[in-house]
């Protein structure tokens, strides 16, 4: 019994791991860079630490909303989903749905938007992003979005959930 109650809430580990990570990383950035500078370019300018802050979502998404409708949008909807997210990854009753691994990436997920969470309830519903990556004009970007150990986190574990289901799709079929 006691062993199975820690397994359940194992994954629960990656999300404090994201959490921590990503917190930390902000505030390294926030203390030691200016905002809306560029730190330090590495790989021939491939890769870039840069201060900038989004007040949207991904791709500046939403920025020119009113502050009441971004309040409801970008924190209170995030922390019912965040919610919902951690209650499959701790509920019995979501075993058949979802895999050890895929609950691993449910609680990856939650990292991250509690950690974004984190920025915008506290930083003025903006979030500090700090990786820039150039995109060498592929989809048209020079560079892609500003993002941060949070959105990584979202967006990696996202495509590995996808895939575990497609995979497991195949094996059923």
């Amino acid at each position: 019994m006691a062993n199975s109650t820690v397994k359940r809430f194992l994954p629960l580990s990656l999300t404090a791991f994201v959490i921590l990570l990503d917190q930390i990383t902000k505030a390294l950035v926030v203390k030691y860079i200016p905002e809306n500078t560029i730190y330090k370019s590495f790989f021939w300018d491939f890769l870039e630490i840069i201060h900038v802050r989004n007040d949207a979502i991904a791709f500046s998404i939403g920025s020119a909303l009113d502050v009441p409708i971004k309040i409801v949008f970008f924190i209170i909807l995030p922390i019912i989903l965040m919610v919902l997210v951690i209650y499959c990854v701790l509920s019995t009753k979501t075993d058949k749905d979802f895999t050890f691994f895929q609950k691993w990436c449910l609680a990856a997920i939650a990292g991250g938007g509690i950690g974004n969470l984190i920025d915008r309830v506290f930083r003025q519903l903006r979030v500090v992003d700090w990786i820039s990556t150039d995109m060498y004009g592929f989809l048209g970007f020079d560079r892609f979005p500003t993002y941060n150990i949070a959105d990584a986190s979202i967006v990696v574990s996202v495509c590995l959930i996808l895939l575990s289901f497609l995979i497991g799709e195949r094996k059923k079929n």
